[in-house]
């Protein structure tokens, strides 16, 4: 017996000390639970709250209605067709009894399917998220709730962190807290982005579908709830295939939660979706013309339509035509402008999407001989004519030698011949002579706006341009040498029509006289007809001129025809050889593509090449000059006017006018009488002229010196004649 108490004595003092870590441990989870419920209750009181007071902050439903910021602006074509809308759109605010059921079910279906049970939050979608974000990187996953993203929308940024997603969600609850289900959900539909600048289901609906959201079908419905997730990517007008596919996720999620019947069949793929009338060229013309709202319109955030001069078939034949003939691996750019100034199309680049970097408004770039437009404008000015001869002879000017492009010379040629086939020889002759500076002032005449250098070389049009520039410059010639401003804006109105800006023609100024754009527009049909622009003949007048430089890195063409001046330029954008590129080949056929559509309607329009040359020009003979010597005039030294024929018997010989300096009163063969001393008439004659009484020189004679001066008959005064001046066959020599 004592054994066995012993035993049991024992065994009791071994088991003591295992339970007592057993009530331990039950003890601390006890602490444990307890401290979780005193925590989630303090937190959950916190919580409430942070909602109500959230609540009480929030803006009232119709402040929040009444909230849409940010400028819509849509532009359109000159015939008002819409080409672009830039800017976010809220198009018409939905009312929520007004809201397609449809559209509902999609969205909830794709978005929140627990919409109206959670209290702003999915307990189980939020406990997800967090436990991603403490195994993965700390970012929190895209579990939001229907409500926790119109609070994001309104309130707060994108961005994906715990901070973020803590104060999204107490927002959230505090909007289920203040507002309705139905009102969540029609603020939602109105607000939400959807790609394209567009916010709101109405406006997605206008953009995608061209009709109001309140007629939406269940397919267009699945389609504009599956943008939500990634406007960009799954946006029609981006990825029409990438829409549709979203779509039938869509369709099934609506299908699995019983929101439409299984056995009806709907196709997203028969929507017939808005079609997208711009190209993505439009916006180099927008970039362009767009910033100078800033200058035409007071400040302003109301929606505007601006309505432009771009003609949307030619925007699409000027892409065609600069896709098809840019060389591999090059860049091309064209303006086009009617006879007024206005922008008809405007291509900068092969891709905007690629490149935004507008080549035709920006980019400074040599342009080759086009450049002898403004050398032999100068040229004419001075007294030259498309007739004049000129010699094609190698020629150093300042240490400079030009060539041609074949290397050869044709001696002596005419104007027209060598601008026709660009003689390089011929340009620098004619520079040199009227003045590199005179050459860079008529650049600048016609709207050059870029530095301007007046070495030799210049003349073959080594100072950097734009192309804009150069096409205005040719758009004065085609006008008759008056000036032109290019513009791209015709009116600005407001969503309600009212008119906040029209263009007004600018004042036109004549920049050469009319004989001058005559005969330039000679030279330039020449160059087309005959010379090295013949590619960019369209079966109609054109008149233009190539440019190409060294080492074939720009090609140019620039020319008018019918009203419509274009500018064409192709070349590298890191100043690289284009193998192939001449202003001739690739830049003229563009012209010609784009000029065939551009020209279409418009009659056809022969040019003015007619001569119509100031007198100081033309080749009169003597009688213009001199006049009759019976008509001549004589003065006396005390002022008084003698006739015609008074003094002059019927032996008298015709009176040769005598004098220094001008043409006008340099005499011509004659031979003074021996003894006479180079007198121009008998002292006798002088005598009776001048009212003396005694021989000249002799006893009691008359006014000493008083020699009679003839002058030009008083009704037809003569201006001295500036010669037209040639140009040396010989390069002045350095001094």
């Amino acid at each position: 017996m004592a054994k066995r108490g012993s035993r049991r004595r024992a065994a009791a003092r071994t088991r003591k000390p295992e339970k007592a870590p057993l009530r331990g441990w039950r003890l601390w989870l006890r602490r444990a639970v307890f401290a979780g419920v005193a925590l989630s209750l303090l937190g959950a009181v916190f919580l409430g709250f942070a909602v109500i007071f959230a609540a009480r902050s929030l803006p009232s439903f119709a402040e929040l209605k009444a909230t849409q910021n940010a400028q819509t602006i849509v532009v359109r074509a000159r015939d008002g067709t819409e080409i672009v809308e830039l800017g976010p759109s809220f198009g018409k605010w939905i009312d929520r009894k007004d809201i397609p059921q449809n559209m509902k079910n999609a969205m909830i279906a794709v978005e929140d399917r627990r919409f109206y049970s959670h209290p702003g939050v999915d307990p189980y979608g939020l406990g997800r998220a967090f436990y991603d974000a403490a195994t993965d990187d700390g970012r929190i996953s895209a579990t939001s709730t229907i409500s926790q993203q119109l609070a994001r929308n309104l309130f707060l940024n994108s961005n994906r962190t715990l901070d973020r997603k803590m104060r999204e969600a107490v927002l959230a609850m505090a909007l289920e807290w203040k507002f309705s289900k139905d009102e969540i959900l029609e603020l939602y539909l109105n607000k939400v982005y959807f790609g394209g600048g567009a916010y709101g289901i109405d406006s997605a609906s206008r953009k995608f579908f061209s009709h109001p959201a309140t007629e939406l079908s269940t397919g267009e419905a699945a389609i504009i709830a599956g943008l939500v997730k990634a406007p960009s990517r799954y946006s029609p007008t981006a990825d029409v295939q990438a829409a549709v596919d979203r779509a039938q996720v869509v369709l099934r999620l609506m299908k699995e939660q019983e929101m439409i019947d299984p056995s009806v069949s709907v196709d997203p793929t028969a929507v017939k979706l808005k079609q997208d009338t711009a190209r993505n060229s439009v916006r180099y013309f927008t970039d362009w013309a767009l910033p100078q709202l800033d200058l035409l319109l007071p400040e302003t955030n109301e929606p505007i339509e601006v309505w432009t001069t771009l003609d949307v078939g030619m925007q699409r034949a000027a892409e065609t035509a600069i896709s098809a003939n840019t060389p591999d691996g090059a860049q091309g750019a064209l303006v086009s402008l009617d006879r007024d100034g206005a922008i008809l199309a405007m291509i900068g680049g092969t891709d905007y999407v690629e490149t935004n970097y507008n080549r035709a408004t920006d980019a400074v770039r040599q342009p080759g001989s086009s450049w002898k437009l403004f050398v032999y404008m100068a040229a004419l000015e001075a007294g030259y004519n498309p007739g004049s001869m000129v010699k094609d002879v190698p020629v150093t000017i300042d240490g400079w030698s030009p060539r041609n492009s074949g290397g050869g010379y044709a001696g002596d040629i005419d104007v027209r011949t060598a601008f026709a086939y660009s003689k390089n020889t011929v340009a620098a002759q004619l520079g040199n002579e009227v003045g590199f500076g005179t050459v860079a002032s008529m650049a600048k005449r016609f709207g050059i706006t870029t530095p301007i250098q007046t070495f030799p070389s210049m003349v073959l049009g080594t100072s950097e341009t734009r192309l804009i520039d150069m096409t205005r410059a040719f758009g004065a010639v085609s006008a008759g040498g008056r000036s032109v401003e290019p513009y791209g804006i015709v009116k600005v109105t407001t969503a309600d029509g009212e008119t906040l800006y029209e263009h007004e023609q600018a004042r036109s100024t004549q920049l050469v006289p009319e004989y001058v754009a005559a005969g330039i527009t000679d030279l330039l049909q020449t160059a087309v007809s005959t010379g090295t622009g013949r590619a960019a003949q369209i079966g109609r007048p054109v008149a233009g001129k190539t440019g190409t430089t060294s080492s074939n890195k720009d090609g140019y063409f620039v020319g008018f025809s019918s009203g419509i001046t274009t500018g064409v330029w192709m070349g590298r954008d890191d100043n690289g050889r284009v193998p192939g590129l001449q202003g001739g080949r690739a830049p003229a056929q563009a012209f010609a593509a784009f000029m065939r559509f551009a020209v279409k309607d418009r009659p056809v329009e022969q040019f003015n090449t007619e001569l119509k040359l100031p007198e100081w020009q033309l080749e009169p003979d003597d009688e213009f000059y001199f006049g009759d010597p019976d008509d001549y005039y004589y003065i006396d030294e005390q002022g008084n006017l003698i006739e015609p024929g008074q003094g002059r018997g019927s032996d008298q010989q015709p009176v040769e006018p005598q004098g220094e300096g001008d043409v006008m009163d340099r005499p011509r063969n004659r031979t003074p009488a021996q003894g006479d001393n180079g007198q121009a008439a008998s002292d006798d004659f002088l005598d009776r002229a001048t009212g003396g009484g005694n021989p000249r020189g002799g006893p009691g004679g008359g006014p000493s010196g008083g020699q009679a001066r003839p002058s030009p008959p008083p009704a037809q005064p003569q201006p001295p004649r500036p010669m037209p001046t040639r140009i040396p066959t010989e390069a002045p020599r350095q001094q």
